[in-house]
C-alpha cells in the first residue's frame, strides 16, 4: 500500500534565532540571518486524539469526556503514541489495512444520536505476540482497576487465548463504548486460533463451557473460521459473549439462515441490507442469472449470548466488508446511506463523521469505511454499526 501523498497536516515553524554576544568590527554591514525553517510531522498520538475528538463532538459528547477517552486510549497505546506518522507502524496492527492500532465505529439507532466506539490494540508495540497479549492484559486490568469491574471472566480463558507461544495475528483488543459521564463499556477481543488454527473450534467450545454457555457452542451456524470471541467488561445491563465467525462467498439469500437468535431479525431487514450494503441496490426478487456472491473478503456473523440455561444466542450481527466490494470511499458512502434511509436512520451523522476523520476526497482512496453492520438484539429495534477507519498511515488506492 503506497504512503498518502502528503494529505497529513504539518505545521510549519519560522524563527531567526536571538542576535547576541561579540561581533565583528571588520564589516559595518549590516547581519542578516536567514530564517530557519522546520517541518513538523504529527504523531500517532496527535491524529488519534484529533480524530477522536472531533468525532466526540459528532455525536454529541462533551469535550471533558472525549478528552478523558482520548487519554484512556493514549495511556494504553504506550510508546507508539509519540512515533512520528513519517515512520512505518511500530508492528503490522490487523485492526486496519493500514496497520494503525484504532479503529473507530458509530452505532445508529432510529431518533438518536449515534453512538461512538473506539477499537485499540494495546499491545501494538511488543516485539512479539506473547509479550503483545501480557500488555493488552495489563491495560484491561488497569481499566478495571480504575473503573471497579471485575475481570474474572476473562481470567478463567487466560490460558486458552494468551498461552505462552501464541499464535496468529492478534492476541488482545480492547473496544471502548464512549458513554455519557466518563465510564465506558468495555469489551475485550481475543484469538480463537491462538494454540493453532486447527483447535479454534475445540477453543471456542472450552471458553463457552468455562463462562457457564454449556449449550451455546451446538447454536452456532457452520463457518470455515472462528475470527474473534469477544466479552463484555465492567457496565452492562447483560454482560454478552460474542462468537464471530466466518462465511466465505456468501449471498443475499443464504444471509438470513445464518442467524440463530430467537426471535430473530426479519428475513427482510436482513436480504435488505445485504442487497444494500454487499451489492448497492435494493432487493429485486428473484433474477435470472446466478446470485452475486462475497467472493473477496468474508462476510462474518456474530452470535453474543447472555442466557446460560437455554444457550441460545439473544443477538445476531452480519458484518459486510464494504471496502472489498467498492471502488471509493464515495461508493461505499452511498450505499451506507442507502442502509440507514432504509432503516429509518439519519445519514448525515456519517458523513459528518467521515470529515471529521480525514479531509481527503471519498474518491481518492477505499476503506474509510471499513464495514456495515446490521444487529439485532432481543427487544430492541435494528441497529447499523459503521466502522471507520483512521488511515494514519495509508490510504488504500480506489480499486480499478
Amino acid at each position: 500500500m503506497a504512503l498518502r501523498p502528503d494529505t497529513r497536516l504539518h505545521r510549519r515553524v519560522s524563527f531567526c534565532p536571538g542576535r547576541g554576544g561579540p561581533v565583528s568590527t571588520a564589516s559595518t554591514a549590516p547581519v542578516t540571518e536567514a530564517p530557519v525553517t522546520y517541518e513538523y510531522t504529527p504523531t500517532l498520538a496527535d491524529h488519534v486524539v484529533g480524530q477522536l475528538l472531533r468525532l466526540g463532538s459528532v455525536v454529541g459528547s462533551s469535550a471533558a469526556e472525549s478528552a478523558l477517552y482520548a487519554h484512556i486510549v493514549l495511556e494504553s497505546l504506550g510508546d507508539a503514541c509519540g512515533r512520528s506518522l513519517s515512520e512505518p507502524p511500530a508492528t503490522p496492527s490487523f485492526i486496519s489495512d493500514d496497520h494503525t492500532p484504532v479503529e473507530f465505529s458509530l452505532a445508529f439507532r432510529p431518533g438518536a444520536a449515534p453512538g461512538l466506539r473506539v477499537l485499540v490494540e494495546p499491545g501494538c508495540t511488543a516485539g512479539d505476540l506473547a509479550d503483545n497479549g501480557r500488555q493488552g492484559l495489563a491495560a484491561i486490568r488497569e481499566m478495571a482497576r480504575r473503573w471497579d469491574f471485575s475481570t474474572a471472566q476473562l481470567d478463567r480463558l487466560e490460558d486458552l487465548f494468551l498461552p505462552s507461544n501464541p499464535q496468529g495475528h492478534l492476541a488482545l483488543w480492547y473496544a471502548l463504548e464512549l458513554r455519557p459521564g466518563g465510564v465506558p463499556g468495555v469489551k475485550v477481543y481475543l484469538n480463537p486460533s491462538a494454540t493453532g488454527p486447527e483447535r479454534a473450534t475445540a477453543t471456542v467450545r472450552e471458553a463457552l463451557h468455562r463462562l457457564g454457555h454449556r449449550q451455546a457452542f451446538e447454536n452456532l451456524p457452520d463457518t470455515t473460521g472462528y475470527p474473534f470471541v469477544a466479552l463484555d467488561l465492567g457496565t452492562w445491563d447483560t454482560p454478552r459473549v460474542k462468537v464471530y465467525t466466518a462465511h466465505p462467498r456468501l449471498a443475499a439469500s443464504e444471509a438470513y439462515a445464518l442467524n440463530r437468535a430467537q426471535p430473530g431479525p426479519a428475513r427482510e431487514d436482513v436480504e435488505a441490507f445485504f442487497h444494500l450494503a454487499a451489492e448497492g441496490r435494493p432487493p429485486t426478487g428473484a433474477g435470472g442469472g446466478p446470485e452475486p456472491r462475497l467472493d473477496r473478503r468474508p462476510a462474518l456473523t456474530c452470535h453474543s449470548f447472555t442466557d446460560t440455561a437455554s444457550g441460545r444466542p439473544s443477538g445476531f450481527t452480519l458484518h459486510v466488508p464494504v471496502r472489498d466490494y467498492v471502488r471509493d470511499d464515495e461508493e461505499a458512502l452511498a450505499r451506507a446511506t442507502a442502509v440507514l434511509t432504509h432503516f429509518g436512520m439519519d445519514p448525515s451523522m456519517l458523513r459528518r463523521a467521515l470529515a471529521a476523520l480525514s479531509t481527503r476526497q471519498l474518491s481518492d482512496g477505499v476503506g474509510l469505511i471499513a464495514y456495515l453492520a446490521l444487529a439485532h438484539e432481543r427487544d430492541r429495534r435494528p441497529r447499523i454499526t459503521a466502522y471507520v477507519s483512521s488511515e494514519a498511515y495509508a490510504v488504500r488506492p480506489p480499486a480499478q
